[in-house]
């Protein structure tokens, strides 16, 4: 391997956005989902459980616009914005996976070889908590982007929706909102077991960034911050 480091701009900016306000806001979102998860325990009351889950769809949605952003950006951003940069499924995959596993100490631009599948695992985890995290936004506290959906399917009289909030029966017919119940249930069976991966995949996450480090040695934390990483004159490209 060429000694020779050069200081290498490598994460543009938007994927360092990107990055940072997703470790926020699923550091949030986990926190009070947790507590959520365990109110009955903790004592939680009815309205704290409101107030918590409004605030956990509200930093839901900030979670959900980035992700879909980075999302699209895969597809008409630059250089390693795209996701033939950043996923396993491009052409060469198996050979590069191959020479990564002769040779674990080689420096990649982007992203090795396990850190795509990291980054592939991540993204189904979380784009699968992004969908059902908004249709449970809907049949909880009736948020938007199906809560008035679900409020007219559960209304008594459908000229006062306002009048129905969430744990509330007021204007509620009891048979709609059991159906409503059934639905919801394979879905936050979903959004339970995707946070569950979440919790397993972001300490491999680190743990695998703790170790690329250390046999790169080419500064990938402080590249997430600043954009640039030190590479060999000829390394190999993602």
């Amino acid at each position: 391997m060429n000694k020779t480091r050069t200081l290498t701009y490598v994460w543009p900016k938007s994927i360092r956005l990107f990055h940072w306000i997703n470790v926020i806001t699923i550091s949030l979102l986990i926190v009070i989902g947790l507590i959520i998860f365990n109110g009955k325990t903790l004592g939680v009351t009815v309205d704290a459980k409101i107030m918590l889950k409004t605030i956990h769809v509200t930093i839901g949605y900030i979670f959900a616009i980035n992700l879909i952003i980075r999302l699209v950006m895969g597809f008409i951003g630059s250089s390693n914005d795209m996701w033939s940069q950043t996923l396993p499924f491009m052409k060469g995959y198996k050979k590069e996976l191959t020479k990564f596993r002769r040779s674990p100490k080689q420096v990649y631009t982007g992203h090795n070889p396990i850190g795509k599948l990291m980054v592939l695992a991540l993204l189904i985890a979380m784009t699968i908590q992004m969908a059902t995290g908004l249709i449970l936004a809907g049949t909880d506290i009736y948020y938007p982007p199906l809560g008035q959906h679900f409020v007219k399917s559960i209304a008594v009289d459908d000229t006062q929706l306002d009048v129905i909030k969430p744990y509330s029966k007021v204007n509620v017919d009891d048979e709609r909102y059991k159906d409503l119940r059934e639905f919801r249930s394979p879905i936050i069976t979903a959004h339970v077991y995707a946070f569950y991966a979440l919790i397993i995949l972001i300490p491999l996450h680190i743990l695998g960034v703790i170790v690329a480090e250390q046999r790169e040695k080419s500064g990938l934390v402080s590249a997430m911050i600043n954009g640039y990483k030190f590479l060999p004159e000829k390394s190999n490209n993602d």
